[in-house]
């Protein structure tokens, strides 16, 4: 007979834990004297389950895939992306009871889509709060993040970004049927001071050019300020769960970098303060566009829609593999505006409006210098996951249409 001490989310119960040690009682006269601990090196254990990239693409016939930060404007997008496709999906959020929270995500079960959804409450910042939600989950897109936009200190961010991922990564590592997780990155993990026009690029790192701007984005730094703290732990939490991935040869990593994300409303508490769809809401309102953000610096807008689609076409790629990053922006120029350019947009798109805000123009130009960046496009995205996007017409309208729906914006 033979006893294992497996891990307890594996199908077999004599599966070893990758390195965990087996007890084998063997049946033999001597069996006391020669019974021992026999360790499964990690290199034989991926000869055996390790499968190319193209093999671990999922589809819904593969089992659920967990969402983290379900309840956010992301997270919610994604749910409903992959619901639409047939997925049961297990959507994780902080507090399942709160229903300004989690109603819309529960409502998506009594729209006919094709998929099904349950709520699962996790802690980001618990160790193994997510192992019964991604328990025989083929997939984990982990859209959750719970710092960088409140009070915390920059290094607070920074170490705040590693505990959590790492907390959802164990938990992923623990279901047998893991084959891809799909981190929400961001743009900031690739941008970085360049001269006005440069085009980023799925290539660029934040901490490259160190030498061009006296060394200001590296490690002695992040204390000093939240913006490069926040940049440096999305590149480094990126590279971490590649190394992670390929070390364990038996599931893909691979990472979303969205840039400045708009699009509908899915409910009320998607309007947050900080966020670039509040910012159209301030314009439609008439407001002054510094309300929160640079108003000289360049919009590079990609609609939430895609941004949530691109999550899943990730899992499903039989093309991306481990470490490989799509930056989520505009498709092309006409998704790059400056804001005197979105305020023109907007003035065609609602008409009814009589007055929309943004930066002072003068004769229709802005009366400040504009600053050329960030420049980028979802090239590759659509290269090699076949993501098809809105227009920024399209894009736009819907945002300020799910405003007005949503009774955040006075009707005209």
């Amino acid at each position: 007979m033979r006893e294992c001490k497996a891990d307890r989310r594996s199908p077999h119960r004599c599966a070893p834990r990758l390195g965990a040690p087996c007890a084998v009682a063997i049946d033999h006269p001597d069996a006391g004297r020669f019974a021992k601990m026999v360790r499964f090196p990690r290199e034989i254990f991926r000869m055996t389950q390790a499968a190319p990239s193209a093999a671990r693409a999922v589809s819904p016939a593969d089992g659920p895939v967990a969402v983290t930060g379900a309840s956010g404007y992301i997270g919610s997008w994604i749910v409903l992306d992959l619901m639409e496709q047939g997925y049961e999906v297990r959507s994780c959020v902080r507090d399942p009871s709160k229903p300004e929270k989690v109603d819309h995500l529960l409502a998506l079960n009594e729209a006919g889509l094709r998929g099904h959804t349950t709520l699962h409450a996790g802690d980001l910042f618990e160790p193994g709060s997510y192992d019964d939600a991604f328990d025989g989950c083929c997939a984990v897109i982990h859209a959750g993040a719970a710092v960088g936009y409140n009070r915390e200190t920059p290094q607070q961010v920074y170490d705040g970004c590693f505990t959590e991922v790492q907390h959802v990564l164990d938990s992923a590592r623990r279901s047998a049927a893991l084959k891809r997780f799909v981190f929400t990155s961001s743009f900031a993990a690739v941008g970085h001071p360049r001269p006005e026009g440069y085009v980023f690029t799925e290539k660029d790192w934040c901490g490259d050019n160190v030498e061009g701007y006296r060394g200001a984005w590296t490690e002695e730094n992040i204390p000093k300020n939240r913006d490069i703290a926040y940049a440096m732990a999305k590149a480094r939490t990126e590279k971490m769960l590649y190394a992670a991935a390929e070390e364990d040869g038996t599931f893909d990593a691979m990472a979303i970098l969205p840039l400045h994300v708009i699009g509908p409303l899915m409910c009320v508490n998607h309007d947050q303060g900080w966020s670039w769809q509040n910012c159209i809401r301030y314009m439609l309102m008439g407001k002054p566009y510094m309300k929160s953000r640079g108003g000289r610096m360049l919009w590079n807008n990609v609609d939430v829609r895609d941004t949530a689609r691109a999550h899943r076409l990730c899992a499903e790629s039989t093309v991306a593999k481990n470490g490989s990053r799509y930056i989520l922006s505009a498709s092309d120029r006409s998704g790059e505006l400056f804001t005197w350019e979105m305020q023109a947009r907007l003035k065609d798109l609602f008409p009814s409006i009589a007055d929309v805000g943004g930066e002072e123009t003068q004769d229709g130009k802005p009366a400040q210098k504009t600053y050329d960046s960030p420049r980028s496009y979802c090239l590759l995205a659509k290269q090699e996951l076949g993501l098809h996007t809105y227009s920024i017409d399209e894009t736009l309208k819907a945002t300020g249409d799910s405003y007005f729906r949503r009774g955040l914006l006075p009707a005209s």
